[in-house]
């Protein structure tokens, strides 16, 4: 039971988002990270810490990006593909060494799943750092209220959604 309202919270928050996504990219002319991005970083608003992560390590993949670009031609699909592998790598590194353990509480700073912050760095490198991570919290929030509104209050804004 609770797997299937999870599931149909997921299918709702992602085709939010690549509506929203669609939207801001025609209108503002500014992507939020990704068709996926918005629904899945709404699905964790209320742990800002993984917000923070993802950002964190869509970041550390853009620089890694950098660097691969001063040696080899990274345009095009190849882009795309070094940089989601970039990202996938760091995101997986991230659930290993960005989770901290205090006497009191755990401080988790892991990404949101293992492709989104290369889905982030690939838009960060092609629209800058500040627009892409502005309009990702942007539409991320803007997801998340729908939901509460579609859901009737079922889903509230800082309710568990574990992902």
């Amino acid at each position: 039971m609770y797997s299937e309202i999870l599931s149909t919270f997921v299918i709702q928050s992602v085709g939010l988002g690549l509506i929203l996504s669609l939207i801001s990219s025609e209108v503002l002319g500014i992507a939020a990270g990704g068709m996926v991005v918005p629904g899945y970083v709404a699905l964790v608003l209320h742990e800002p810490l993984r917000v923070v992560g993802t950002v964190l390590v869509a970041l550390a993949t853009l620089g890694v990006l950098q660097i691969i670009k001063r040696f080899v031609f990274v345009y095009g699909r190849r882009r795309i593909v070094f940089t989601v592998l970039i990202g996938f790598l760091l995101g997986w590194l991230s659930r290993e060494y960005l989770v901290f353990h205090t006497h009191n509480t755990d401080l988790e700073f892991h990404s949101v799943g293992l492709i989104i912050p290369g889905l982030v760095a690939n838009w960060m490198d092609r629209q800058g750092v500040i627009e892409t991570i502005a309009m990702m919290i942007i539409t991320a929030i803007f997801v998340r209220l729908l939901l509460v509104i579609i859901s009737g209050g079922a889903i509230g804004l800082s309710e568990t959604v574990p992902l």
